[in-house]
Parts: structure tokens; C-alpha cells; sequence
């Protein structure tokens, strides 16, 4: 708020200024055309000293006039450069900012760590599939172990079981085969 009303107090003083110059300028110009009419007015009169003193003041007013417009002129650029560094100081802060918030959010965003924790868990997939391959092998030893503890006459008799059922599909697989065939003759009416 101090700044802001700092700014405009400076703003403010610069319109002076140029207000106060101009109002000058006018004034010199005024000034300038009285020294002419006088120096006219002595010229046609004949009166010498009285055109001299009106050259000279004109002279003076001409100078006055040329430096009020190089004051002017200087106070004018210098004004827009404090307005220029102003943009460009506000322009750093800017870029200064976004780079700072750029930095940050490349730092939070860290490859290298995303990365390392990729394969770690990669690691983790890893060591849990050759436990998982373990357990299976295990379970598959006990599973063959307990099953091959019978005799030989206990495996033969399971083995004719074995035969046995497949015998049995065998001839269901014939009789559902034949079925088939009889109905297709019923239908056509062989």
C-alpha cells in the first residue's frame, strides 16, 4: 500500500514537471513574440538602443526556449527509461519466479528416484514369483510323496482302475456313437 502510494506520488511529480515546462515553453513564447513586436516597433522608429535591447532579449528568450526543450526532452526519456528498467526489474522478478517454480517441480519430479523405486519393486515382483515357483515345487514333492507311498500291488490295482474307467469311456463313447447312427437311419426312414 506505501508502495503503491510512493508510485503514485512519484507519477504525480514526473506531470508536474512536464506541466511545469510546458507552461515555460508558453511562457517564452509569449516572451518571444513581445521581444519581436519590440524590436519591429524600434526598428520603424529608428530607435537603435531599443532595438538593440530587443535583439538581445530575444536572444536570451531563444536560449531559455532551447534549453526549457532540452530539459524537457531529457526529463521525458529519462522518465520513460525509469519506466523501461521499472518493466525490466518486474520482468526479472517474473522470470526469477517461474524459473524458482520450474526448479521446484523438476526436483519433485526426480527420474533417478522414480526409477530406483521401479526397480525395487521389480525386485519385489521378482523374489515373490521364484517363492510362488518354490512353493509349487515343494507342494508337488509333498503331493508325489504321499502318493507314492502305497505298495506296488496297491499302484497295479490302481493303475486297473485307471484302465478300467478308461474301458468304461471307451464303450460309452461306442454306444453313443451307435445311438446316433440309428436315429439318423429312423429320421431319413431307412
Amino acid at each position: 500500500m506505501a508502495n503503491a502510494k510512493k508510485e503514485l506520488e512519484k507519477k504525480m511529480l514526473i506531470k508536474k514537471t512536464v506541466n511545469m515546462m510546458n507552461k515555460q515553453i508558453q511562457k517564452l513564447e509569449e516572451q518571444k513574440q513581445v521581444y519581436i513586436e519590440a524590436g519591429k516597433q524600434a526598428k520603424q522608429r529608428g530607435l537603435s538602443a531599443q532595438y538593440n535591447l530587443a535583439l538581445s532579449g530575444l536572444k536570451m528568450t531563444l536560449v531559455q526556449q532551447k534549453r526549457v526543450y532540452e530539459m524537457k526532452l531529457n526529463f521525458e526519456i529519462t522518465s520513460q527509461m525509469k519506466d523501461m528498467t521499472q518493466m525490466t526489474s518486474q520482468f526479472l522478478q517474473g522470470m526469477s519466479s517461474l524459473s524458482k517454480d520450474m526448479m521446484k517441480i523438476t526436483k519433485e519430479k526426480d527420474f533417478l528416484k522414480v526409477q530406483s523405486q521401479f526397480n525395487e519393486a521389480m525386485m519385489g515382483v521378482e523374489m515373490q514369483t521364484e517363492q510362488i515357483e518354490n512353493f509349487m515345487d515343494e507342494t508337488e514333492s509333498a503331493f508325489s510323496t504321499v502318493s507314492s507311498g502305497g505298495s506296488a500291488a496297491e499302484d497295479k490295482e490302481l493303475e486297473a482302475i485307471f484302465a478300467n474307467a478308461a474301458a468304461d469311456d471307451a464303450v460309452e463313447n461306442m454306444i453313443d456313437k451307435e445311438l446316433a447312427e440309428l436315429k439318423k437311419k429312423i429320421d431319413s426312414g431307412i
